[in-house]
């Protein structure tokens, strides 16, 4: 439940923001993460087998402090969500890495996870809430424009 309340909260905290102003490497982040698709794989546990991963970023738009505001489709484990996601950033100097613990994801559960984004890649780790976890690495690529 507090969980749910927390995502609650972060989520209009995120969707009823001021505008905000962007340092060089934010807005770098914010422009690379822009109709883009990370495409790539992830491991379950110890297994060597590697499974697809696909997620569909709209857009993203920095909410305040270390929160931004992803419109996300996670096309995962043969689900198809879309939703607007409220995920903490943090940076190692001009990386981002999302840092979520204990994080509810609306239709998918509870996740803990560390992801790095560079130059047009992605690499992290992940855990669910039951215990089972993995790593997870790919590209991140430019979606043709929206039709008008």
């Amino acid at each position: 439940m507090r969980t749910r309340l927390t995502f609650g909260l972060l989520l209009t905290a995120a969707l009823t923001a001021q505008e905000v102003t962007l340092n060089p490497a934010e807005q770098r982040f914010q422009t690379s993460m822009s109709n883009v698709t990370l495409t790539g794989f992830y491991t379950n546990g110890e297994a060597s087998e590697l499974k697809q991963d696909r997620y569909v970023v709209e857009k993203i738009s920095k909410a305040s402090g270390n929160l931004w505001k992803f419109d996300v489709r996670i096309q995962y484990n043969g689900k198809d969500i879309a939703i607007a996601i409220p995920v903490p950033i943090l940076w190692a100097g001009d990386t981002p890495v999302v840092s979520l613990t204990n994080f509810a994801v609306p239709g998918s559960g509870t996740f803990t996870a560390r992801v790095l984004f560079h130059d047009g890649a992605y690499v992290g780790t992940w855990a669910a809430a039951d215990g089972h976890g993995g790593k997870m690495f790919g590209s991140i690529k430019n979606n043709p424009p929206p039709k008008p």
